[in-house]
């Protein structure tokens, strides 16, 4: 597998090449079956798993710091097993954040795996340097989504990540890598990174690199865009939901791109579900910050080119930030909680007895609690406004508080699963948990103060 692919500069002289690339994952507990799919019938040169939320690397941290060769996705093993023998034996080469807080022990996990199935040559990559926890240990810095700095919770930190870009996953790329396992990376420079690498684009052709940025963005999302999270019964129907297929990419020299998806899979790519992930997680649309360029996704057009392919056009940008985005994760407490169901004649107001009771007998906590939420599932957890509904003929009593010790925590859910005995009638399903959390806020970091690294895993 090694060495197969032709690297960025010629490439760059082809302008009719094309470079495909599929989303085998849009978040850490994505399916697995559609990107073996694409690893096999997808005709792939590479093959992208998008497994990091905001919160995602604060929680592998803990992990890291319990175990030191933990803190990676805890699906890497089951996801690379089961791509990983299509993918070689398809020369696709891959590229994922699934290093999360340990991208170093991650590359030697897909080694040991690599080798257990009697995969190789392959050259694994871990980029690292996103890591940035020291620096802001050194020097104080305002945050962006609240009041206050980053010392603030000096004595609870336990992660600071910042937001790498396409640059040393390229570099992975020009060396021979044909896995490149990153830790905190912005989404779509995982994306944008192999058509920089193929067309041998330059890092200030703002224009290319914002259109590879909009390609990486509609497809960072994997399921979404072909149909998952679009589908809405009688509205937006979406047929083969149960077999939906991943989206690939086919991509141009100049940033533009057919998207489409593996026939016979489920879902659908249609100009609606494309509009709809553009749209998703953006603000303002001239300016979409990441760490390779300031896109520009208000030129962006779709065009119908074929059952299930959408032509994507447009796009541009402007020079990168200076300054990237950085993720803070800190100890806040603990949440406890308790769930509990009524049904059958008066459901909902033997559900707000249970409530009021809980409510009342927390009370002598009040110093301990941070913040309370009382509510029936079923009528006012998320719409709160639905007056004048039929009252259901079931609910779910729920009672979530984040209290400062793990002792109040935990005497929240004993207090619902107390309900059973000591409270309204015919409870009954009674659960409770009681963990710690892992809260984010954002700060900003000079880029000079980031320096990544490449370290590398060899299988023979």
């Amino acid at each position: 597998m090694t060495g197969v692919k032709t690297g960025g500069g010629l490439a760059g002289q082809d302008s009719t090449r094309k470079v495909r690339i599929g989303c085998g994952a849009g978040f850490s507990g994505d399916r697995i079956d559609p990107a073996v799919i694409l690893a096999e019938k997808g005709e792939l040169n590479y093959l992208v798993f998008e497994c990091l939320a905001e919160r995602t690397i604060a929680m592998a941290v803990r992990s890291r710091l319990k175990q030191e060769d933990a803190g990676y996705d805890p699906l890497l093993v089951e996801r690379l097993g089961a791509v990983l023998p299509a993918a070689v034996r398809n020369d696709v080469r891959i590229v994922s954040n699934m290093g999360a807080a340990n991208p170093v022990a991650a590359a030697r996990r897909t080694a040991e795996l690599a080798r257990h199935l009697g995969l190789g040559p392959l050259k694994i990559a871990a980029v690292t340097g996103d890591d940035v926890l020291p620096q802001l240990r050194a020097k104080d810095r305002p945050l962006l989504d609240a009041a206050g700095t980053v010392w603030q919770w000096s004595g609870d930190l336990i992660s600071a990540n910042a937001y790498l870009g396409a640059e040393p996953i390229v570099e992975a790329l020009a060396a021979g890598a044909d896995i490149v396992i990153t830790g905190r990376a912005a989404d779509p420079s995982l994306f944008l990174a192999p058509l920089v690498h193929e067309f041998g684009w330059a890092w200030d052709d703002w224009a290319r690199l914002g259109r590879g940025t909009v390609i990486g963005h509609l497809l960072e999302c994997a399921g979404q865009i072909t149909g998952g999270y679009f589908a809405d019964p009688g509205v937006k129907d979406v047929e083969g939901l149960a077999k939906l297929g991943f989206p690939l990419a086919e991509a141009d020299s100049d940033g533009g791109a057919v998207l489409t998806k593996v026939a016979g899979t489920g879902g659908e790519i249609t100009l609606a579900t494309c509009k709809e992930q553009l749209l998703y997680e953006l603000h303002d649309p001239a300016r979409y910050l990441t760490p390779d360029v300031v896109a520009d996704f208000s030129t962006v057009r779709f065009e119908a080119a074929g059952p299930d392919k959408i032509a994507v056009f447009g796009g541009s940008g402007s020079t990168r930030p200076e300054k990237l985005k950085v993720s803070v994760g800190y100890r806040e407490g603990f949440v406890g909680e308790g769930q509990i169901s009524y049904a059958g004649p008066g459901a909902v107001e033997r559900g707000r007895l249970a409530l009021a009771i809980v409510k009342e007998r927390l009370a002598r906590l009040d110093k301990d609690i941070l913040d309370l939420r009382l509510e029936l599932i079923g009528l006012d957890s998320i719409d709160g406004n639905a007056k004048g509904a039929p009252p259901p003929r079931e609910v779910r009593v729920r009672v979530a508080a984040r209290m400062r010790s793990h002792e109040g925590a935990a005497l929240v859910g004993r207090e619902v699963e107390a309900l059973y005995t000591n409270g309204p009638a015919g409870g009954g399903g009674a659960t409770q948990c009681t963990k710690p959390v892992i809260a984010v806020v954002s700060t900003l970091i000079d880029r000079a103060e980031i320096h990544p690294a490449i370290h590398w895993e060899l299988v023979a």
